[in-house]
């Protein structure tokens, strides 16, 4: 687990318990996490949400100290989840925002980092992580696990190239799915992005190679031998 300073100080909430609120829209997830958090002494789940409307409410209702959030709520995208991140950072400072979610990129975490997250956390995390990165970010600090920490050092140092027509390496990875039919969902499935992040790096596909459509990108990506 790495922990990194925050840009500004936060009261430490440690010493008289952290109360979590669970946003997930999956019940069977919610109450997992439920059960996992309140074995542990000082942390208590004072409420739940399956969607933004309704986390907005809770914290409203409930003040929790930590909102453990998935990115990807009901919608087919992350963008819900983003779009509540920023809301929650902007309206209730005071309700420290950790992510748990399933998909892991350079472009995720730091979108989410943006949105005013304290930490970012992959959900096969162990209870061990899971907990030390809830009590880190209650106490001021960020928490981000190895695999998100590395996914935003290399957002950070993602080189900027002269020649934006040249396809990166992961825009390649997303147009040899491409070439075998996926979809936006079944490439974030294949490569561990969001769908939202698979549909970015297919716009810059279409936008690189001059086309409008998935096919005619295909048809011009063999003809380059980039297939």
């Amino acid at each position: 687990m790495t922990t990194l300073s925050p840009p500004q100080a936060v009261p430490d909430r440690t010493t008289a318990g952290i109360d979590v609120l669970l946003v997930d829209d999956h019940a069977i997830v919610r109450q997992g996490l439920r059960s996992i958090l309140e074995r542990e002494p000082g942390l208590r789940v004072v409420a739940e949400a399956a969607t933004a409307a309704e986390a907005l409410a809770r914290v409203n209702s409930a003040h929790p100290d930590i909102v453990l959030l998935d990115l990807k709520l009901s919608s087919s995208s992350d963008a819900e989840g983003l779009e509540l991140c920023a809301a929650l950072t902007q309206r209730h400072p005071e309700a420290l925002i950790l992510v748990l979610t399933t998909f892991l990129d350079e472009q995720l975490v730091m979108q989410a980092i943006r949105a005013g997250a304290r930490g970012y956390v992959v959900k096969d995390v162990d209870t061990t992580g899971l907990v030390r990165a809830i009590r880190d970010v209650a106490s001021g600090g960020s928490a981000f696990d190895a695999r998100s920490a590395a996914a935003m050092i290399r957002g950070v140092n993602m080189p900027v190239t002269s020649d934006d027509s040249e396809l990166t390496t992961r825009e390649l990875e997303v147009l040899e799915l491409l070439a075998h039919g996926l979809s936006n969902r079944a490439i974030g499935h294949r490569l561990y992005i969001s769908d939202t992040t698979a549909k970015f790096h297919v716009g810059n596909i279409l936008r690189k190679l001059g086309v409008s459509r998935r096919a005619e990108a295909v048809y011009e990506a063999s003809k380059m031998g980039l297939l």
